[in-house]
């Protein structure tokens, strides 16, 4: 049975994983027959979203992989306990949990800094040319760690076709593929595949789901499990 490692930054498109994104990459790895182990960094959240509001709720704190947990229905473990060579593929879901807890991009941009335990994994996947999945946000992830500007070879990636956020891609020294939600992009070099997802607020969710889905048959695929 393939074994892929799904990695989680809250819960919450405000300040966590996009819950809607996180769900659709767990049931279509599901589908496939995929064993599923859900991680998170067990630090605080950078900051507490109300969602209702839409507004930061001052004074409160919360943990990135308690918070997870949720999503996870408990089944989560930290994300300092990841090792690649346990799994056969790695993906990441969005939200701005990806870019807040993640990462700093959300407030540095493309001069953002990235979670260690984060870097290591996916550094580790890459070594071992195990595919890597990431969509809406979190390709900015994989365009820091392997781009150029990290000393890296640089990666294609798609965060749909948002001109900034693409402009910071290509600062960091890696490539934007302009795509619409429906569809995948894959990075033959690197075996990182991206989907847009939420990047497009105002996609049906039907559309992000189909998006996450061609994401997830690329990288079962390219593990070397068949999807049909």
């Amino acid at each position: 049975m393939t074994k892929v490692a799904v990695v989680l930054s809250g819960c919450g498109v405000m300040d966590g994983s996009e819950i809607h994104e996180s769900v659709s990459v767990l049931i279509h790895l599901s589908s496939h027959g995929a064993e599923i182990q859900c991680f998170a960094p067990d630090k605080p959240q950078m900051h507490v979203v109300n969602h209702l509001k839409g507004e930061p709720a001052h004074g409160e704190q919360r943990n990135v992989l308690v918070e997870a947990a949720r999503i996870a229905r408990g089944k989560i473990k930290p994300l300092s306990q990841l090792n690649p060579s346990n799994f056969d593929a790695v993906v990441l879901p969005g939200g701005f949990g990806a870019a807040k807890n993640l990462c700093d991009f959300a407030l540095k941009g493309p001069e953002m800094s990235v979670d260690p335990d984060v870097e290591k994994a996916l550094k580790g996947f890459r070594e071992q040319n195990k595919p890597i999945g990431l969509c809406c946000i979190a390709p900015v992830i994989a365009a820091k760690v392997f781009g150029k500007s990290n000393a890296g070879p640089g990666c294609t990636v798609t965060i749909g076709n948002d001109p900034e956020t693409a402009g910071a891609i290509q600062r960091m020294g890696s490539t934007h593929a302009d795509r619409p939600v429906t569809e995948a992009c894959i990075d033959e070099q690197n075996n990182i595949i991206t989907a847009p997802a939420y990047m497009y607020g105002a996609a049906p969710i039907h559309e992000v789901h189909q998006g996450i889905g061609q994401m997830i048959e690329s990288v079962l695929d390219r593990a070397g499990v068949g999807t049909a």
